[in-house]
């Protein structure tokens, strides 16, 4: 008898009723009676094709997100959204081609024709880990705060929002599709930032690079997928000479993933990225290390000056955060302090200059910055930079003083907000305060929408509403005749 576990199949969701959307300037009487039972009339604006600045930053971030899914084993893990040439989500609507498109995934933003007017003023900004989810699952209140941001809400609106995480690891692709798993939504790379994000913009700056953490060899194809030339694992170093760990062996997976084939001995290795959480300290520790106190990044070298190592980033400085533990679990920024610390004692005084990404550091909300105003062309349409930004986070150390130290500068205000259900506990007093502490991720929101449709009087945008059809022609509807309607 098999008694193998059967796989859980996911349903897929039922399809959307079809419409037929003809334009009000275009349509006529005929097009409405040829229509069907379901005719909606739509403002000829609504039809148009979107703009190239549209089609050329979402749609290329789309494809290459459904590329990098497509070539992912993720059989039963998410449920396959349907599309067709006329539905939102279709490729030919965001300017791609189908052989551009790989098969729709849960990460495929749906933009339906709804009818509700974004929020031009203001905007939000989440981290994830203890906002939105704490142990690979989401925190109950998180799903309705992402749908009220989406539009159910009392002032019927929809408000333009991104995340900005220090976790990394994984391609912002693989970690919208976990994401939007979670929290039941279609979430886009193009509103997502990785600790490890704004790395990309180094890629002309270093030639062979050693990354350091995350599982398997997905840090290294993170780091290639942004453009990096000659990628380096300590992996790839350990394999080229076991006695660099003495206690640390590679499994027979690693063996086989791990490069091979020339002497690392004579590669100068330019830089050094931490792009996740370190899966053994000891072993990377000491690779770090050994670089760190090398001629001129060069293995198997010692510098009589211990300064001319190659340079060392970290894509954050978390020294803790909030995971499935009662208690908050060590960072990266507790690795790189350790790191920091061996090579002072170990050079018996010498001081390693690391540099960190990440929050709270001020060019990671400059990138968010970026992101946030072409999200907000590209998806809503609004090409002016909010302003007031709510960031939601649950670290002082990294969420609120980021935000505080970024908003001294900013054009726009970048408001902080801290949430009870992450790293800060209740009852201390947090080292940065916020402008505003609330439960959780839901009452942010609320607290948000409420300061600036009441506190702050901002005027909501007008909807667009259905309402009785009229042809100037027509005369009165004749008794049978199809029922329509107009979206103004």
């Amino acid at each position: 008898m098999d008694t193998k576990p059967q796989k859980k199949s996911l349903q897929v969701p039922p399809k959307r009723p079809h419409l037929t959307r003809l334009s009000s300037m275009t349509s006529t009487k005929d097009d409405v009676s040829d229509g069907g039972t379901d005719v909606v009339v739509v403002p000829h604006r609504y039809m148009l094709k979107r703009s190239q600045s549209f089609s050329s930053g979402f749609a290329a971030s789309l494809g290459k997100a459904r590329k990098e899914v497509g070539s992912m084993d993720i059989e039963d893990e998410a449920a396959v959204l349907p599309t067709s040439p006329e539905s939102p989500g279709s490729p030919e609507m965001f300017g791609a081609t189908p052989e551009e498109s790989a098969p729709a995934t849960p990460i495929t933003p749906i933009t339906p024709l709804d009818g509700l007017p974004s929020a031009d003023t203001f905007a939000f900004a989440f981290d994830i880990d203890g906002v939105l989810v704490r142990g690979g699952q989401a925190i109950p209140e998180a799903i309705e705060a992402m749908k009220m941001l989406n539009g159910e809400n009392k002032y019927g609106v929809k408000v333009p929002y991104i995340f900005l995480t220090n976790g990394g690891g994984k391609t912002e692709a693989e970690r919208c599709l976990d994401l939007s798993r979670q929290l039941d939504i279609s979430i886009s790379p193009a509103q997502f930032i990785c600790g490890h994000s704004p790395m990309r913009e180094l890629t002309e700056a270093y030639g062979t690079v050693l990354v350091v953490g995350g599982e398997g060899e997905k840090c290294r194809q993170v780091a290639e997928g942004y453009g990096f030339k000659d990628v380096i694992t300590p992996g790839d170093i350990i394999k080229h000479d076991s006695a660099t760990t003495p206690f640390r062996k590679l499994t027979a997976e690693e063996l086989r993933c791990s490069k091979s084939g020339r002497d690392l001995s004579k590669v100068k290795i330019e830089a050094i990225f931490v792009f996740a959480d370190s899966r053994d300290w000891a072993g990377d520790c000491q690779i770090m290390l050994d670089l760190a106190m090398s001629k001129g990044g060069y293995l198997g070298t010692l510098s009589e000056t211990f300064d001319e190592g190659p340079p060392i980033f970290f894509s954050h400085s978390d020294m803790v955060w909030s995971a499935a533990h009662a208690n908050v679990r060590l960072g990266m920024g507790a690795l790189r302090r350790m790191l920091e610390t061996l090579f002072r004692d170990v050079t018996k005084g010498k001081e390693l200059d690391t540099i960190a990404f990440g929050k709270p550091q001020i060019p990671t909300f400059e990138f968010a910055t970026r992101l946030l105003r072409q999200w907000r062309k590209d998806e809503h349409e609004i090409d002016a930079p909010p302003e007031t930004v709510y960031f939601i986070g649950d670290t002082p150390e990294s969420d609120i003083r980021g935000t505080n130290e970024f908003n001294k500068h900013s054009e726009n205000d970048w408001f902080s907000v801290l949430v009870k259900t992450g790293v800060w506990q209740e009852g201390t007093e947090p080292a940065y305060k916020p402008r505003a502490t609330v439960d959780n991720v839901l009452e942010a929101v609320k607290f948000g929408l409420d300061r600036e449709f009441g506190e702050k009087g901002a005027k909501v945008p007008t909807k667009n509403i259905i309402e009785p059809l009229c042809l100037a022609d027509a005369g009165e509807v004749p008794a049978g005749a199809i029922p329509t309607a107009t979206l103004r």
